[in-house]
């Protein structure tokens, strides 16, 4: 049986155990039917089931049951629920979970748990579409600033279950115990006057060892230059220094890498209203991040003895756009993603299909058993 995550690890607050108790962030006509059952004293024993109507990458599913113990209580032990785990592909009309006993006890929580399933699930769904694009390739989840900040945990978690490679903030990455990434960005080299070298220098003075170097280049619209003056700044800076135990700086090639005093990559991020220098002026095709930029950028790159220096792409990336660029086997070596993995809807459905052991559907609605559910102790 697969382990699922320990309910301490999504942070419920005190506070939330009780207003989710009371019914605050519940439609209100599921706190009414909590109290009419209650007040009638009338107790069936339901079974509840939830699914969706896509294609999709189930998750929430751990979190749902972690609100369900803390908030239940000892009522908890009293139901029988069956769940997928977090990370599992589904089918449309799938069951993902089944919660059965005393409706009474939890019909004021199906709010609440539909929209996690709805929300984890469209982000996992999303990164596991431009993961699959990339074909190998690592995409960054960075995504954070199109949404409000509450629910990064959550999202950086979904993400990594779809197999993002890291995550921009340390909320995103709190739920799987990683560490936040990033890059140079645009307003640190603001800070310097748009000097995107000086503000690379600045950031490798002051930075830790163990943080990868990543530079915005961008800022002029000139993203091959602007990559090599960063470059020659760090060999002009660097040059006939020790820059590792034992290694002299001689070379353009000797500050390409991992660490302090290197750089391990260039970002282009060129807006979709822009078109780089060194693109040729064709159509739209060729605003923004295109794959004329990457080739033009490698060749010129490679031709400088810059082999490993890393190509980071973002900027409108999605998974028609990326799928694109590795069709067309374009250079670059890791694909950011913002607000595409925030798009669509991925709606659940939760229905009581079963009272007191017999058949309760509503027209249209079944009993519709999965095998594949398990038993959540």
């Amino acid at each position: 049986m697969r382990e699922r995550l320990d309910p301490k690890i999504f942070n419920f607050s005190e506070e939330q155990i009780s207003k989710l108790q009371s019914g605050y962030y519940s439609d209100k006509y599921f706190v009414r039917t909590k109290e009419i059952l209650e007040l009638d004293n009338h107790h069936p024993s339901v079974l509840m089931q939830i699914f969706m109507r896509k294609n999709a990458i189930v998750c929430g599913i751990d979190e749902v049951i972690a609100l369900l113990k803390l908030t239940l209580k000892d009522d908890f032990n009293k139901l029988t629920i069956k769940a997928l785990h977090d990370g599992d592909e589904i089918v449309p009309w799938e069951t993902v979970m089944t919660i059965e006993g005393d409706y009474a006890c939890f019909a004021h929580l199906e709010t609440v748990y539909l929209g996690i399933l709805a929300r984890r699930t469209k982000v996992a769904t999303n990164v596991k579409r431009v993961v699959n694009a990339a074909k190998g390739k690592p995409i960054l989840f960075f995504p954070a600033r199109f949404d409000h900040w509450t629910l990064q945990t959550g999202d950086g978690y979904a993400a990594f279950i779809s197999g993002a490679l890291g995550s921009s903030t340390d909320a995103n990455c709190d739920w799987w115990g990683s560490k936040s990434i990033g890059t140079i960005p645009h307003g640190l080299i603001a800070a310097y006057n748009g000097n995107t070298a000086l503000a690379a220098l600045r950031f490798d003075e002051f930075m830790p060892e163990d943080i990868n170097r990543v530079v915005l280049v961008d800022f002029e619209n000139d993203c091959v230059k602007t990559s090599l003056d960063v470059v020659s700044a760090f060999k002009e800076k660097f040059a006939r220094r020790k820059i590792s135990p034992g290694y002299i700086c001689t070379d353009v090639r000797d500050v390409i890498g991992s660490g302090k005093h290197k750089i391990w990559g260039v970002r282009f991020d060129t807006s979709n209203l822009l078109r780089d220098e060194s693109v040729t002026p064709i159509s739209d095709e060729s605003l923004g991040v295109c794959p004329e930029l990457c080739w033009k950028a490698r060749q010129k790159f490679d031709a400088e003895g810059l082999e490993n220096l890393k190509i980071v792409v973002s900027g409108g990336f999605n998974e028609e756009k990326i799928t694109k660029f590795v069709r067309l086997d374009v250079p670059i070596d890791v694909f950011a993603v913002g607000s595409a993995l925030f798009e669509g809807k991925f709606d659940f459905t939760a229905d009581i299909v079963m009272s007191e052991g017999k058949n309760c559907a509503k027209i249209g609605r079944k009993y519709n058993k999965n095998e594949k559910l398990e038993r959540v102790e």
